[in-house]
């Protein structure tokens, strides 16, 4: 269906053969007309839908009817939002209170529905944050990512897993603070291995006492605050100390504590003097992508920094796709006290009391125009800059590759979406099967699926039925969730009547993601192709192009052999990238098989046989196990051995004794 048809006219046949039309689908200009007459004027959200129900687009607006009117006429409108308008079948709308709270719940809405029109934010995992426990006698410092339930004192945002693991490994050197678990701390009669090289101060065999150990904590927590300077210029007072006083390994100790803290700052890079509490986010737009750098700076220290790749239209401005960034960005984060900006904002008034309004505290936004702040921002321009170019290589490398792909397999059109599948077990047992995911940017790691083989039919080691039994849930789910109108083999849009539409739009599309294939290889010879060709055939999908990949003899890699119906076997030329491409597609596909395989093949190595009795619980396996030792003991006792133990009534004795003497 072309984005720019308005209405749609089909003709249908009644059983006496006469032709008859069918109701228009009314959509555009029309459709929005009709919804201005009933809005108000306040403040809101509005939804436009396609014909199929799917939000194009989620605004917000002070006044409903004055934003909403503005698309009833299609003069001086850009490619884009002409598009949407004349896609718009429907229409939805939120009446909000005040503007702020619409600007959060189009927010929200946004990252929930993901519109095809709006400014996506993609990548959107939860920060990881250092935890000082506070429910222990003797506190630990954990990596804590999530809600923030446990009580404690919470230090962070941090960009990624690898500062925070970075950073505690060098707060454990400079004050020896315990990172195990609270079990593992309670079972200990002896020191670990990280009090014997110096990372633990050992409170959990008296090796020091609660109160010693408390200033440790106090230090660290300060250190995490922002009083760095204060604490290395005391530590530094106390090596002396203990140098004048002849204590050479305890000022040994001390200078040891020193070099951790100066390693944690070091790697810190940049540490502002003027700025205390603040995220700075600068955004850079080269070929049609965009790149926003965020650096989080807390208590004067940076904590790191990470890109993001918003997924938005070519045609907006960077300011536009930073504002729709930033209100996505902290929909579900605490905002800082300060948020720096490359670029001003139209709406920066109405974001910062939004943030205010939802924090319970003033947040200022501001893009800088001088002074240390503002070299911050240019600092973080220059690393979106830079990571913007490394992204648009790696890209164009990719496209080239697919582009390859389709030479090498006689495609139609360069695949957008390869699909790769593997099996692994041992003997049949735990068997899996997996399937890894490659676009224009590379692998999909979140669209990778794995597949516990389910059918009691299959004789152990049969990778036919395997394939088959994998190919069966994956395709029909497909065929449930995604029309076959989204499968781009077989989906023929009119190309848009205005060629810049057209270049926008195809530009657009080689950067999504479909949820169709356009090529699916499969790790096997010409029996794997076969059972995975008729597999496809009985659910009536004949258009996705199949892919066998045999192993070379000796299982040598550079001589795959490849086989694709109605063509003979061939092989492509050693040193083809083409060639080399294809085997990380493949590997990555048998890393993450053979990966589920194991974790399900580990989760039954450690399954116990009481897990399989109905009504025992965690609480009767646990006193079992305690009074008899192992499972073992547990199946040759007898009823009455059984009853003795507390908790363990006559009725659930006798259904365990059962269960082991069917």
């Amino acid at each position: 269906m072309s984005d720019m048809q308005e209405t749609t006219d089909s003709q249908n046949k009644d059983d006496t053969g006469s032709e008859e039309a069918s109701a228009p689908v009314t959509k555009g200009v029309d459709v929005i007309a009709d919804e201005v007459k009933r809005l108000p004027n306040g403040p809101g959200v509005y939804r436009m839908l396609d014909e199929n129900g799917e939000v194009l687009y989620v605004g917000k607006a002070r006044s409903l009817k004055k934003r909403v009117t503005s698309y009833t006429r299609l003069q001086g409108q850009s490619n884009r939002i002409m598009r949407m308008i004349l896609s718009t079948a429907a229409m939805e709308f939120v009446v909000t209170r005040t503007e702020p709270e619409a600007l959060l719940l189009e927010a929200n809405l946004i990252k929930r529905l993901r519109p095809r029109f709006n400014v996506l934010l993609r990548d959107d995992k939860s920060f990881p944050y250092i935890l000082v426990t506070g429910d222990h006698e003797s506190p630990a410092i954990v990596k804590h990512r999530g809600a923030r339930k446990r009580k404690g004192d919470y230090f962070g945002p941090f960009a990624s897993a690898g500062a925070v693991d970075r950073t505690i490994n060098a707060l454990q050197k400079a004050f020896l603070i315990r990172t195990c678990s609270d079990s593992y701390y309670e079972n200990r009669s002896r020191p670990c291995l990280q009090y014997q090289i110096k990372r633990c101060a050992g409170p959990c065999t008296g090796e020091i006492d609660h109160e010693d150990y408390a200033g440790l904590v106090s230090e660290a927590k300060a250190f995490l605050s922002g009083r760095s300077q204060l604490i290395k210029k005391q530590l530094a007072e106390q090596m002396e100390a203990a140098s004048a006083d002849l204590e050479f390994e305890r000022a040994a100790i001390y200078r040891d504590r020193l070099t951790a803290l100066s390693h944690v700052q070091a790697h810190q890079g940049i540490n502002p003097q003027s700025v205390q509490e603040a995220d700075v986010f600068a955004i850079h737009q080269e070929g049609g992508q965009s790149c926003v750098q965020v650096f989080f700076f807390r208590t004067g220290q940076n904590w790191g920094n990470r890109a993001y790749f918003p997924k938005a239209d070519k045609s907006l401005e960077e300011a536009d796709i930073l504002e729709s960034f930033l209100a996505q960005f902290y929909d579900d984060k605490p905002a800082p006290k300060q948020i720096l900006l490359s670029h001003g904002l139209a709406e920066q008034e109405l974001l910062s009391e939004a943030l205010s309004e939802r924090t319970g505290r003033k947040v200022d936004i501001a893009a800088p125009k001088r002074g240390e702040k503002k070299e911050l921002v240019e600092h973080a321009l220059t690393n979106a800059r830079e990571a913007l170019g490394r992204r648009l290589a790696e890209t164009s490398s990719q496209a080239r590759l697919m582009k390859g792909v389709a030479e090498a397999f006689d495609l139609a059109t360069t695949p957008r979406r390869i699909e790769v599948y593997d099996n692994s077990h041992i003997m049949g047992t735990n068997a899996v099967g997996g399937m890894i995911v490659a676009g224009i940017e590379g692998f999909a790691k979140g669209q990778y699926r794995k597949f516990n083989i389910k059918s009691e039919d299959l004789v152990p080691g049969d990778d036919y039925g395997m394939m088959r039994e994998v190919l069966t849930r994956r395709f029909s789910r497909l065929l449930k969730e995604h029309a076959r109108d989204d499968n781009p083999a077989t989906k023929k849009d009119p190309l848009p009547e205005d060629a810049d539409a057209a270049e926008e739009d195809t530009s657009q599309s080689m950067s999504e993601m479909p949820a169709w294939p356009d090529l699916v290889l499969i790790d096997g010879g010409q029996g794997q192709l076969t059972a995975a060709r008729e597999t496809l055939e009985s659910l009536g999908i004949t258009d996705v192009p199949l892919v066998g990949i045999a192993k070379g003899p000796d299982r040598d890699a550079g001589r795959e052999k490849f086989f694709i119906s109605g063509r003979q076997s061939f092989m492509l030329p050693e040193r083809d990238p083409v060639l080399y491409f294809v085997q990380r597609l493949r590997d990555e596909a048998h890393r993450f098989a053979i990966g589920s395989h194991r974790a399900r093949r580990k989760k039954d190595i450690v399954k116990n046989p009481l897990d399989e009795i109905a009504g025992i619980g965690p609480t009767r396996k646990k006193a079992l196990l305690r009074h008899f030792g192992t499972a073992k003991a547990v199946s040759k006792a007898g009823v009455d051995d059984l009853a003795s133990v507390p908790g363990i009534s006559e009725a659930i004795a006798k259904l365990v004794y059962d269960h082991f003497h069917e």
